[in-house]
C-alpha cells in the first residue's frame, strides 16, 4: 500500500502541474492500465475552480478523457486475451467482472463506470469477450459522466457546505448507519458474481 500511494501521490504531484491536459493524461491512462484513479485531480481541481466554465472543463475532460482511454484497454483484451487479464489483474476479479458483463451486459459497463470497481479490468474483460463497442463506449459515458458529474457538482458548487457538513457528527452518524445498510447486501452481490462465474466453470 505504501508504495502505491508514493506512486499516486507521484503521478498526482506530475499531473498538477500541467492542469487539464494532466488530467486528461491520467484519466486515459487510468482506464488502460495505470492505477491511480482521475478523481485524485478532479476532487481538488473542483475545489479551486472558481467559474461555471472551469467546472464545465473540468468534467468534460475527466469523462471524455477516461472513455477515450478506455478504448486501450478494450483493445488489450481484444488482441491480448484472456492471458493478458490474467496478468495484471487477480483472477478473482477477473470472474467477477466476467459474470458482471455476461449477467448485465451494458448495465453492468455502466455500474463499474459510475463505481469503484477496477474500469480499466472492466474494458479488458469487454475486449476479451468482444462486447459491442459502441455500447461498451455509450455506457461507459453515462457511467463516468455520473460519477465525475457528481464530484464536480458537489464540491464545486457546495464545496463550502459540504466541508461544514463533515465537521458535523451527527452526519457521520447517519452516513456510517447508511454505508453499513448499503456495503452489506453490496458486497454479497459482489461476492456472488465469482460464486457464479466458479460455478459454471465447473458445470463446463
Amino acid at each position: 500500500m505504501a508504495v502505491l500511494d508514493d506512486i499516486s501521490n507521484s503521478v498526482v504531484d506530475w499531473a498538477d502541474g500541467f492542469g487539464l491536459l494532466g488530467l486528461a493524461i491520467v484519466s486515459a491512462t487510468e482506464a488502460i492500465i495505470q492505477p491511480v484513479p482521475p478523481d485524485l485531480l478532479v476532487l481538488p481541481m473542483a475545489i479551486d475552480s472558481n467559474s461555471p466554465q472551469g467546472l464545465l472543463a473540468i468534467f468534460l475532460v475527466a469523462t471524455l478523457s477516461s472513455v477515450l482511454g478506455s478504448l486501450g484497454g478494450y483493445a488489450i483484451g481484444l488482441y491480448g486475451g484472456r492471458p493478458a487479464i490474467e496478468r495484471f489483474a487477480s483472477p478473482s476479479t477477473s470472474r467477477k467482472l466476467d459474470e458482471l458483463i455476461s449477467r448485465y451486459g451494458d448495465a453492468g459497463v455502466f455500474v463499474a463506470a459510475v463505481s469503484p470497481i477496477p474500469y480499466k479490468v472492466l474494458a479488458w474483460t469487454a475486449g476479451a469477450g468482444r462486447m459491442d463497442i459502441r455500447t461498451f463506449l455509450l455506457a461507459g459515458l453515462f457511467g463516468r459522466g455520473i460519477r465525475f458529474g457528481l464530484e464536480v457538482l458537489v464540491l464545486g458548487f457546495w464545496g463550502g457546505e459540504f466541508f461544514e457538513l463533515l465537521q458535523d457528527p451527527y452526519f457521520w452518524g447517519a452516513a456510517g448507519v447508511l454505508s453499513i445498510a448499503a456495503i452489506m447486501p453490496l458486497r454479497s452481490w459482489w461476492k456472488d458474481l465469482d460464486s457464479s462465474q466458479e460455478q459454471h466453470f465447473q458445470q463446463n
